[in-house]
């Protein structure tokens, strides 16, 4: 019998995934894996800036997530293994252990979770990885990948003269492989214990993205039944107008937490939108949401064309002034102790949410950057930290859009902190209500 092993990673879902649907056809038995210890569990950022673990919100999340993908595989005769280890040491194992012929995966670009596969490549196994995170495939694009229009404006005409448009996202298998018959023969995580030693985490009511509530909790169903309770009304129509709100549950789409742990597909929030606007018509609201998932899958295809560049301090830049990171000042700003209120009160959400609107984290990004004069990778591994929708791509690269170390040709962003607020919180009902973690 064909053992195999599915190592899943930002891709916890069991709908539209090619990979997972393809490693299932060729697999006589199938062992489903999840490595706490992999790259998209863990901290990325660098030492200098400090011990970062991910925050109590990330891991809750992340937990959620992932026993929800175990209740779905087992409804289907199968069962999450979730291993606690560096996943370039427990899955060869694992593989020795079943006599497994090959580990499948999904693809991903970044540098740590590229080093992930390579070093897995040089156990000696055999690795099958699909790149199935964006919304068009790198070969179905009218370009070649490494051929990347330099900014998103021309990447965005290039795609709508072309007339590209996405796969239809697969559905939920009715049928997986059974497990290896030694599958539950290893020293494997307990999820609900590990639930319990997180601690309970108690309800935030100011939160705009408030995951312990069922409606927005981890997980494929909650992701599934939130992307129809939403495109079941009309906040898709007014997403534009109020895509730069700063607190509440209605504001933006709030798909960003399962889009980034795969708990959803990309594809499948993109055939959602068609489906609105057969039955509603055409509108700025979805024209808007559709090009916030193509600057996902620009982000994406610049980690597969520049890599590693994108994680250095200079990004994409030949020559840059050299930097003077001030740690007391990058302290106190992500404590949200700078003195200015906007910014405090900003920080002040992440640390006790995990989540910020994406008009804040741009105001906060430039404070640390231009105003501060502080690393922008710093601020970028102080996100990936805390964040509950932190994303790879979409980190790094709104973090360089900022930073003006990217491939935007206006050289970055310095937001007027005073003016943020004159606009976005005329009243200062904002900066009230999160005076204080």
């Amino acid at each position: 019998m064909n053992t195999l092993i599915y190592w899943f990673r930002n891709d916890l879902r069991l709908h539209d995934n090619p990979a997972l649907t393809q490693a299932a056809a060729q697999a006589g038995s199938l062992l489903p894996v999840y490595c706490l210890g992999s790259a998209s569990a863990v901290h990325n950022g660098e030492p200098r800036w400090g011990v970062m673990q991910p925050s109590l919100h990330r891991q809750r999340v992340l937990l959620d997530s992932l026993i929800d993908l175990d209740a779905q595989l087992r409804a289907l005769g199968s069962a999450l293994t979730v291993v606690d280890g560096p996943s370039a040491d427990m899955l060869p194992k694992l593989a020795r252990a079943l006599d497994a012929t090959a580990i499948h995966c999904e693809t991903i670009a970044a540098p740590h979770e590229k080093s992930e596969l390579d070093q897995l490549q040089q156990s000696g196994t055999q690795i099958v990885s699909r790149w199935q995170s964006t919304l068009h495939a790198p070969d179905a694009l009218p370009f070649k990948a490494q051929d990347l229009p330099a900014v998103y404006t021309q990447f965005r005409r290039a795609l709508a003269r072309a007339i590209t448009q996405p796969v239809a996202p697969l559905p939920i298998p009715s049928q997986l492989p059974p497990l290896p018959k030694t599958a539950h023969g290893y020293a494997t995580v307990n999820l609900e214990d590990q639930l319990a030693r997180l601690g309970g985490n108690s309800p935030e009511p100011r939160s705009s993205l408030p995951y312990l509530q069922a409606e927005f909790a981890g997980g494929e169903r909650a992701a599934l039944s939130h992307l129809a309770r939403y495109f079941g009304g009309e906040l898709p129509r007014q997403y534009k107008a109020t895509r730069n709100g700063l607190t509440g549950t209605d504001f933006s789409s709030k798909l960003s937490a399962w889009l980034a742990s795969g708990a959803l597909s990309v594809r499948q929030v993109a055939q959602a939108i068609a489906q609105y606007e057969q039955r509603a018509g055409p509108n700025e609201g979805t024209e808007w949401l559709l090009l916030e998932l193509l600057w996902r899958d620009y982000f994406r295809l610049l980690h597969l064309q520049y890599g590693a560049k994108l994680f250095r301090y200079r990004g994409l830049r030949d020559k840059v002034p050299p930097n003077h990171h001030d740690s007391a000042h990058f302290t106190r700003w992500c404590l949200g102790r700078t003195g200015e209120p906007l910014v405090d009160a900003a920080m002040h959400e992440l640390l006790a949410t995990g989540y910020l609107s994406n008009r804040l984290r741009q105001v906060v990004a430039s404070y640390l950057i231009h105003d501060l004069g502080c690393d922008w990778r710093a601020g970028a591994a102080w996100f990936e930290a805390q964040l509950i929708d932190y994303d790879v791509y979409n980190n790094q690269g709104n973090w360089l859009y900022i930073a003006g170390m990217g491939t935007d040709p206006r050289g970055g962003r310095r937001f007027n902190v005073q003016k943020q607020a004159l606009e976005h919180d005329p009243e200062q009902s904002y900066q009230r209500l999160w005076q204080t973690v």
